[in-house]
């Protein structure tokens, strides 16, 4: 890595967004200027339209959000060790209440799932089964053992996760903690490990960590390739630098927010492999239901037989959620999705309570079993109809404006788009299908934005035409339409503060509307960004370095593949040998017409241009700043073996990604 920038591999080496998007909310004192504005009538119509159409008076979650309450701390404000506010509930408190209805600017739907969230503390779920919720976007789950607990999903935070358990101590005994089991791979449910168990523990085998198949590799993989631009959109997805509020950020849909501690990780014990496995924890029996490849390429189910009780970790949950994630990443399978559930409902017929890592239990084994069917049937209604349709010859656009399940599952509460939507998930469909390009001609070769929008701007009759219309349709709560037409007269004209504040008008209303969080923050977020300009302040901080300590070198090798800059490489022939003592391994990097290609080798290789020994620890260390590249050549701790030069030149090529670049202006 470039020895200026020894930390530029951290943040996009953390897994997954929410350990990402560790923003300070300074930004926002800072930038927002500009106040946002009221619903417009044709906002409230919608929204109130939306009121009408579906089942408010059905109050059945809000007692299954409230039942088995046991205790909760009349404020939650989580801190780091540094006084640094890592989770907090207290500004939600000032707006959101059981007891007070949608405000004007937030889709009353979307209110209802952010009222039912807000639902915080320790449960009892059934006896030996107890949740923590609303300490972080996930719960904790904590299931009695003859002696002791095993732990579900231990948070996103060291600090959140502590809080939790010393609120389970307070309230129902000190007893030791067994085992810990990683539902699947989001850093939401392994990264606060450490503030629950000291791994002196694990390594004396006194405590298990249980987890899926391949839990390591996409626990550590997500994000490492595309890292920089997925945190900078995820700011977007989460509204990370909005004010709370009803004009701001009011949810996420599986949860109030992100947490924004310390991020760890502690190594499985034991990986399950197999449908149908058992393990016995201190006496609790648990059968677990392999589905790889759903919410999360490592994921599993849990049974629990004995007590008839359905663990089912992010694949069944209040919400519809994401085949696609707006934050960017692979598209997800529905038709797998469906196939999983199915089979969930044939293994565990029987399950009389269900419980999972976000949102709230649900109880009664035919309320269960319809819950199973229906999220099965809208994953599978979202893949069957828009494969149906883009073999009919539509579009991606075309298809997510056409798909409409059945009321039956569309309008049930738990299948509404809080997190995943109708729309971007069959564009998702067709995504994974098709790909990008969508058979047009016109559309296999368009100009970049920028050069389209000039054009776009002059046939359509210059700027002035252009926002006297925009304006009229404004009014008239054509927001969609505005948003499309001045997308091009911001992108022609960057300058243009009238162009964009219209445009940041039209964004706002449409987040307004949005009954997904994420679709309301990526609104609002891009309505900030056009009045106020882009953040230059805050950013990524990241602090996980048992994740740094788990990447192999293949996987850094490959980053650093993806940062080199081909213009600087064009001309360039070098050939190195990393050699790591600790692993007995050596790595062979060759960067040749633009392209950097690494692989394991047997061993150096004597016509290398030059060969850099070291310890994996000493390359963790650089990452992690605890150390520079020439510090620790200076040290002894990197021995440079032949043209030194060629070493300089290659780490000079590779670039570092700026974090806050433009995205709704060019």
């Amino acid at each position: 890595m470039h020895p200026s920038e020894p930390t530029s591999l951290v943040y996009a080496a953390l897994g997954t967004f929410l350990s990402l998007v560790l923003l300070f909310l300074g930004i926002v004192t800072a930038n927002a200027q500009v106040v946002p504005k009221p619903a417009t009538e044709a906002t409230k119509a919608a929204n109130g339209a939306l009121q009408k159409a579906l089942p408010f008076s059905d109050k059945q979650d809000f007692e299954n959000a409230q039942r088995g309450f046991i205790a909760k701390p009349e404020t939650l404000t989580i801190k780091d060790k540094d006084g640094n506010i890592v989770w907090d509930l207290e500004p939600y408190k000032d707006f959101i209440a059981l007891d007070k209805p949608a405000p004007d600017t937030v889709n009353p739907s979307l209110w209802r799932n952010a009222q039912l969230n807000m639902q915080y503390g320790l449960y009892k779920v059934s006896d030996g089964i107890y949740q923590v919720r609303g300490y972080d976007l996930t719960n904790v789950t904590y299931i009695e053992t003859e002696s002791g607990w095993i732990v579900f999903d231990p948070l996103t935070a060291t600090e959140t996760a502590k809080a939790a358990h010393d609120l389970v101590t307070k309230e129902l005994g000190d007893r030791p903690i067994k085992a810990v089991i990683y539902s699947h791979s989001h850093v939401d449910h392994y990264a606060g490990i450490r503030g629950i168990v000291d791994e002196a523990d694990v390594k004396a085998e006194k405590i298990e960590i249980i987890a899926p198949e391949g839990f390591m590799e996409h626990a550590i993989s997500e994000m490492v390739i595309a890292g920089n631009a997925m945190s900078r959109r995820a700011v977007y997805m989460y509204g990370a630098v909005l004010p709370r509020g009803p004009q701001g950020q009011v949810n996420a849909g599986l949860g109030q927010t992100n947490s924004t501690g310390t991020v760890t990780l502690i190594a499985p014990t034991r990986e399950i492999k197999e449908t149908g496995e058992e393990v016995v924890i201190d006496g609790v029996k648990m059968v677990f239901q392999m589905t790889p490849g759903t919410e999360a390429p490592a994921e599993m189910n849990t049974y629990f037989p004995d007590m008839k009780a359905l663990w089912t970790a992010e694949n069944a949950t209040q919400t519809l959620h994401n085949l696609y994630t707006l934050r960017g990443a692979q598209v997800r399978d529905g038709l797998a999705w469906a196939k999983y559930l199915n089979e969930t409902i044939n293994l565990y017929p029987d399950a009389e309570v269900r419980f999972q890592s976000h949102h709230w239990p649900m109880w009664g084994n035919e309320n269960i079993m319809a819950h199973l069917r229906n999220q099965r049937d809208i994953y599978k209604f979202l893949h069957d109809q828009s494969v149906k349709m883009l073999n009919e010859g539509f579009t991606g656009g075309e298809i997510a404006e056409r798909i409409d399940p059945p009321d039956a599952i569309d309008n049930v509460w738990y299948n509404r788009g809080y997190y995943g939507t109708k729309k971007h998930n069959s564009r998702a469909v067709y995504q994974r299908y098709m790909g990008w390009y969508d058979g047009n001609p016109s559309n296999l070769d368009p100009l970049p934005p920028e050069p389209a929008a000039k054009k776009y701007v002059e046939y359509m009759g210059g700027t002035a035409a252009i926002l006297e219309k925009a304006k009229a349709d404004f009014d008239e709560g054509s927001y969609r339409w505005v948003a499309e037409a001045l997308k091009h007269v911001v992108f022609a004209e960057p300058n243009n503060q009238e162009a964009k504040n219209l445009l940041a008008d039209a964004l706002e209303q449409l987040g307004y509307q949005a009954e997904s969080g994420p679709w309301r923050n990526v609104y609002l977020q891009g309505a900030f960004e056009l009045r106020n300009g882009v953040p230059n302040a805050g950013g990524v901080s990241s602090t996980s370095p048992d994740t740094i300590r788990a990447m192999p070198p293949s996987m850094l090798f490959d980053y650093m593949a993806v940062r080199l800059n081909a213009e600087k490489a064009a001309e360039e022939d070098i050939t190195l040998d990393v050699v790591f003592p600790d692993l007995d391994e050596t790595y062979s990097l060759a960067v040749a017409n633009g392209v950097l290609n690494s692989a394991l080798s047997a061993g150096a290789n004597s016509s290398a241009d030059a060969t850099i020994t070291m310890e994996k620890t000493v390359m963790d260390s650089i990452q992690l700043g605890e150390t520079t590249m020439e510090k620790a050549i200076d040290d002894g701790k990197i021995k440079v073996d032949g043209d030194a030069d060629a070493f300089d030149r290659f780490l000079g090529m590779l670039d570092d990604y700026p974090f806050w670049f433009n995205i709704v202006t060019p």
